[in-house]
């Protein structure tokens, strides 16, 4: 019985200094910018050089990729010499008939977003890049565009400014 309380400690004693060596981080705002080094930000507004040009969309892009950097960074939004930036634009907005019915006409629809990201940190250039990011929805074909389209661009809107910003400054 002596022997084993001995076993014991001493195992305790080999495991109390690696379980004091670990240790886990979280950041709630899913960014991992070193703020001592990166400080401002100039997001440029994206234009639509879509074949299918609907208007309202370049606004609500625009802001959501803008809001998302405010509300989630400490970063200063600058509009010269930025340690980040961000700038691009919209190339696709199309729609296309996903699925046919028995009839032989579209049953539903799929709406595509993609837009065109161009990232420098002048920090460290070695995380530039240029990249698209596309996000999608389904729509019964029963609707007409216009009954869908908004609700529509804020999803696709959200999930594409999501992966911009993981893209970004989030190192995922």
């Amino acid at each position: 019985m002596v022997w084993t309380n001995k076993i014991t400690r001493l195992l305790l004693l080999l495991l109390l200094p690696l379980c004091m060596s670990c240790s886990i981080s979280y950041k709630f705002n899913g960014s991992s910018i070193n703020y001592d080094k990166i400080k401002t930000m100039m997001i440029s507004d994206f234009p639509i050089r879509a074949d299918y040009v609907y208007a309202p969309l370049g606004t609500k892009f625009n802001e959501d990729l803008k809001d998302a950097f405010i509300r989630q960074t400490r970063l200063q939004m600058v509009k010269r010499n930025p340690d980040l930036s961000i700038e691009g634009e919209i190339t696709g907005y199309n729609q296309y008939n996903e699925a046919v019915n028995s009839s032989g006409y579209a049953s539903k629809t799929k709406l595509t977003l993609t837009i065109n990201v161009r990232f420098v940190n002048n920090v460290d250039h070695k995380q530039d890049f240029e990249r698209q990011f596309s996000a999608f929805r389904t729509y019964d074909s029963t609707q007409l565009l216009t009954q869908v389209q908004d609700q529509l661009i804020a999803e696709m809107t959200k999930e594409i400014t999501d992966q911009i910003f993981n893209a970004t400054v989030a190192n995922w």
